[in-house]
């Protein structure tokens, strides 16, 4: 079903570990392409330090001549708070027919049952946790039920059907921290090969760090 893997986030900036986290799922998973969405209006964390045109600048700039990746605005474009539910409905109306994966790390995942209208999820999309070797995922409660119910190891499902499965997959984590970066780079710091060199020229073209202490 072609799948399309969805990876959110504020990119606040965009950084080396989100993209090797993108580049070892789109090919352990056989996806068709990996779509980056930085979000506009993040409901579930604070406001993004960057502007939403410096930050979808700064994706494009990491992706660009990476087959695979593409760059989706529509959430800094769409009024409101950037919900999941709400992207996935509009993806799924423009691809009725493929496979969706929405990729999040496992600290997302633990803190899924907080997001809006959590439960219709897997009615639009897979869900791809992400995740560091050596976490277990949780094993009781809501989020302990629906793997039990929902949970495969079969990378074929996510092929063979549009939505409805959770996959966990061990990715490379480099730590790298955009929290970290911001203060770094605010402390006068060069981010040289902690991304790539055209998102540390948006960065210090912009100067949109210069000065921020964020503990986001």
């Amino acid at each position: 079903m072609n799948p399309i893997g969805i990876f959110g986030g504020t990119f606040d900036p965009i950084h080396y570990g989100h993209l090797r986290t993108a580049f070892e799922l789109l090919q352990a998973l056989r996806l068709t392409e990996v779509r980056f969405m930085p979000a506009g209006n993040p409901p579930h964390r604070e406001a993004p330090v960057a502007s939403a045109d410096v930050r979808l600048s700064m994706v494009k700039a990491a992706t660009e001549g990476q087959r695979g990746f593409l760059v989706d605005d529509r959430e800094i474009r769409r009024e409101g708070p950037s919900y999941s539910v709400d992207t996935l409905a509009t993806l799924r109306a423009e691809h009725p027919d493929r496979s969706l994966c929405l990729i999040v790390g496992m600290d997302a995942f633990l803190g899924l049952p907080k997001w809006y209208q959590w439960r219709e999820l897997l009615q639009l999309a897979h869900v791809v946790v992400a995740h560091r070797p050596g976490w277990r995922a949780p094993g009781m409660g809501p989020l302990g039920e629906l793997l039990v119910d929902r949970g495969t190891g079969r990378i074929n499902d996510l092929h063979e059907a549009r939505a409805g499965y959770i996959y966990i997959h061990a990715v490379t984590q480099l730590e790298i921290s955009s929290t970290e970066l911001r203060k770094l780079i605010s402390a006068g710091r060069d981010p040289r090969f902690l991304m790539p060199d055209g998102v540390r020229k948006v960065i210090l073209d912009s100067g949109c760090y210069t000065g921020d202490r964020s503990q986001a």
